[in-house]
Parts: C-alpha cells; structure tokens; sequence
C-alpha cells in the first residue's frame, strides 16, 4: 500500500521524513517540484507536480492520500479517495462537507481520518486521556460539575513587541479574528462575535508558573459529545481556546480595530495587503525558534469543593532540527496513517483516536517531540 503525501509545506517536512525514513512506500505530490526536491530530495526521488487526475490514476485500493494542502483540497480528495477505494489523512477540522461523507466511507470500508495534527489533533488525545481517567476514578460521582480547558498557541520563543511571529502566511490569522465562538461559562452558553472581546488570563502550570492571554476559538461546544462527557456531569466551563502572550492584546489593539472595519471585497483586499506586511515586519527569521504552549486541563467539583483537577501541560519549541510547529502538526499524521495501514481506526468520517491503546501509544511518542510534557496534579 502506498502513501500519496500531498503538499510539502512548512508543517508537513518532519513527519513525512519519518515516513520515507522508516520504510513505508511514499510518493510526495506538490504544487512546486522544487519545493519537494527541497523538502525530500535527499530521502526519496519518487516527486511529482501535484495534479488531482494523474493522482487518481495512480491511486489503488487501500492507499493513503494525505492532504496537507490548503483546505479546498480536503473534500475532493476525500471523495477522490473513497471512488478508488483508498483512505485519507489530514490535520485539519472536519468540515460540514466533510462529514456528510461518513456514510459513504463506511459503505466503501475506508477511513477519512481528520483533526490529527497539533490542534486539532494533540489536544484531543490529551482530553480522552483526562476524561478516561476522570471516569476511572473514585472522585467521579453524579451530578458534579465539570469544567473543562484547553489552550494552544504558537508563539516566538523570543518575544518580539508585536507578541507574535508568523511561520505562515498570517492571512489565516487574520481571518480568524473574524470570526465568532461559543463555549460554556458558569454553567451557561457563552458567544462571542470576535476573540478580543472574551480574552482573559491564564496561568499556565509549567515547571516555572507562566501567565498568558486566551480566548475562545470556534465552537467548543461539539467536543463535549466527542469527548465523552457523562450525561449526568453538569458542564460548569467548557472551551477550546488559543494562547498568546502576555501583552498581545495590546500590542494588537491597532488590528483589532481595523479589521472592525473591514468588510466586503474591499476589506478582503485590505487584509491580503496587512498580511503581506505582517509577513515581511514579524516572520521567522532563519532558525530563530518557535514555541508552542498547550495545556488541556479537566477539574470536577462536588458541592463547590475541588475534587479531581489535572493538567496536561506541554512546552516545546524549535531546534537545530526545524520548527515546534512542523514538528508537533506532522508527527502525529505519520501516527494517523500508521494506524490506518495497520486497519487500527474504522471505517467513515473520524477524528484523533479516543481508543485506549492509541491514545497512550501516540501520548508516549509524543512526549519525545516536546522539551517539556507532563500532566500536573493539582490536587498533591
């Protein structure tokens, strides 16, 4: 069975390296040859010009297409998949259009794994882990309240006045504070129109305590299903949210307010034109290192006392051997599509596994990625 990687982004070098590395049979696809030969071309030969029809050509039965191409792609490749009989891999979130193809993978008995990169992706292993632990333990009773955070960013390891720096286009980014959230705070449903508008501070339980800016990001609400909440906890906090540093609201006040303005083809425009100038003023220098901060905490409370509280807490940044970022996204896709050549996930529409085994599996391979990863138990 062969491997289709598509796209030889920044994210997506370190984990198809291991995959050529350690074997598996890996044909790399990408819109620029020259940036495969660049990414790969010490590792494998087998490089072609991305094209959708030469790719269903070469595409048998029990193959893997792997999109890490911009997420237009994922929905044509996923069904591209499904009428040659293969499987498909991507980081990104299940979209709508995604998940109406549930049922014809499962007809076909192939799987279209999602949601397998950093966040989403790590973050999920880390909440089955808490929410499996949680059930197992004698703290777990009806009728507690629950409260339920997790918290990503990508970050420079060296500050910078903007409290920020881009690995990728920051057009994304920018796109983001566009849009709205919902979460669950003091027991109720919680939205916001745009992230400045609900940010507060976290303290973050490193090994040297740590305090940060978060925000809600998307719909939180959907994960409360996907983890495994029981019927009878009663959901006291419960968002997904993105971490940046301390001050990054204020030096971003100026964004914020403009892209207030904004609307319409005009404002399109004008965020490709901030982009473009973000990019030049605030991207990576080479080999400066990234950071990424990401910490998925679970607490139970009985009659308004603390009960079980523990803390996944992670802490990485760049090396000699590339970005935290490309690691942490990458790594575990390679994990995604081990699984699926090993028949390891079912068939249909699906995201980071919440299986037991490979939770714990792709947790320890995982800890080897990052300079610091550990769960805190707040209550010792």
């Amino acid at each position: 069975m062969t491997i289709h990687w598509c796209g030889t982004g920044l994210s997506a070098i370190p984990g198809l390296r291991r995959l050529i590395e350690v074997g598996h049979d890996v044909v790399v696809w990408n819109r620029t040859l020259g940036k495969a030969q660049q990414a790969v071309g010490d590792l494998t030969q087998n490089l072609h010009a991305f094209d959708k029809d030469l790719l269903g050509s070469d595409l048998k039965a029990g193959d893997v297409v792997v999109s890490m191409l911009p997420g237009d792609w994922h929905v044509p490749l996923a069904e591209l998949a499904i009428s040659k009989g293969a499987n498909f891999v991507s980081s990104s979130y299940i979209a709508p259009e995604m998940r109406v193809l549930d049922v014809q993978a499962k007809q076909a008995g192939v799987m279209l794994v999602n949601e397998v990169g950093l966040d989403p992706g790590i973050d999920h292993l880390m909440a089955h882990k808490l929410v499996e632990e949680y059930r197992a333990s004698d703290a777990n009773t009806s009728g507690n309240a629950v409260s339920f955070k997790s918290y990503c960013g990508g970050i420079p390891k060296i500050a910078n006045l903007f409290r920020y720096k881009f690995s990728w286009s920051p057009l994304g980014v920018l796109k983001a504070l566009r849009s709205p959230s919902k979460s669950i705070r003091n027991f109720e449903e919680f939205n916001v129109n745009r992230p400045w508008d609900a940010i507060s501070s976290y303290n973050a339980p490193l090994p040297i305590a740590e305090k940060f800016e978060v925000y809600p990001n998307r719909d939180s609400l959907p994960f409360i299903n996907q983890y495994h909440f029981a019927d009878d906890w009663k959901v006291k906090e419960f968002v997904r949210g993105t971490l940046r540093l301390n001050g990054w609201t204020e030096a971003w006040s100026g964004v914020f307010e403009e892209i207030k303005t904004l609307s319409g083809s005009k404002g399109e425009v004008r965020l490709i034109e901030m982009s473009d100038q973000f990019w030049k003023e605030n991207s990576y220098d080479e080999g400066e290192p990234d950071r990424v901060v990401m910490c998925v905490g679970l607490k139970a409370e009985k009659d308004g006392q603390t009960v079980w509280h523990k803390t996944y807490v992670m802490d990485a940044w760049g090396d000699e051997h590339g970005t935290a970022m490309a690691r942490l996204v990458s790594y575990p896709v390679s994990f995604a599509i081990e699984a699926v050549l090993k028949q390891k996930l079912s068939p249909g529409v699906s995201a980071a596994p919440d299986n037991v085994d490979l939770v714990s599996d792709w947790l320890g391979q995982i800890s080897h990625l990052a300079q610091h990863l550990e769960i805190v138990d707040h209550m010792r």
